[in-house]
């Protein structure tokens, strides 16, 4: 995966999250109350999609207390309507293929902003482009202990990645949380546990290219629906995330 830079591509969305805090927060709940509505309520152990949206919340350091309420209220069927997952598929400047994952209660407003973003940015949303993405689970640690590669090999896990004081770790998907727990069982504290999708091939782009992909993904991420935006770009050698 040289060139993927999932972790300087995270760490470029959480300097936007970071000055959008409210709204990080809000697709957080939404992605846990969804959770507990279709996944089979709020046990962690019984409902996979709960216990990712957990994860992915405690990436991003939402407070505990916001959770808890959410999932009280989502048990109690208070608050919210009933939220669809949706998959955009498009290309972007570049040529670049991209995914958009969103949660809505009205797909007809949902994909007229996406598809506004896309028109602005330089995009097209239409073509098939899943099928050039896997689902991987990544785990991120920051400031790994000595022989963590090592562990890792001996895991099984797909890949790994050492980058910028931290290592990224894939696995396969239903592997994930296993992975994490013989980590932890280690004293290796991770950063970031969530599911992803990998490209299987990166897009090479010139910098003004990289920068209006940057653009377009961070007009995208900042609509109240869409949860997660991923793309081929090979953004490496752009020095304009991290």
């Amino acid at each position: 995966m040289a060139g993927h830079s999932k972790w300087a591509q995270i760490k470029r969305k959480k300097a936007v999250n970071d000055r959008q805090r409210g709204k990080v927060i809000s697709k957080h709940i939404r992605a846990i109350q969804s959770a507990v509505r279709t996944g089979g309520g709020g046990d962690v152990g019984a409902n996979l999609q709960l216990k990712n949206a957990l994860a992915a919340a405690k990436s991003d350091n939402v407070p505990i207390d916001n959770i808890d309420r959410a999932i009280e209220r989502a048990l109690g069927g208070a608050e919210g309507g009933s939220f669809e997952e949706v998959l955009y598929e498009g290309y972007g400047p570049g040529g670049v293929a991209m995914l958009v994952e969103a949660l809505t209660d009205n797909k007809n407003r949902t994909v007229a902003e996406v598809r506004h973003a896309f028109s602005k940015h330089g995009g097209n949303l239409s073509g098939s482009t899943a099928w050039q993405f896997d689902t991987k689970g990544l785990i991120v640690v920051e400031d790994p202990p000595e022989g963590i590669e090592d562990l890792a090999i001996d895991l099984g896990v797909d890949d790994i990645e050492v980058e910028d004081g931290a290592v990224s770790i894939y696995t396969e998907a239903a592997s994930l949380y296993a992975v994490v727990d013989s980590l932890q069982g280690e004293g290796i504290q991770t950063a970031v546990t969530q599911l992803t999708r990998v490209p299987q091939t990166m897009t090479p782009l010139s910098e003004d290219e990289s920068r209006k992909v940057i653009n377009l993904m961070e007009t995208l991420e900042d609509l109240d629906d869409v949860q997660n935006v991923y793309s081929t770009a090979d953004l490496e050698n752009a020095a304009l995330v991290g």
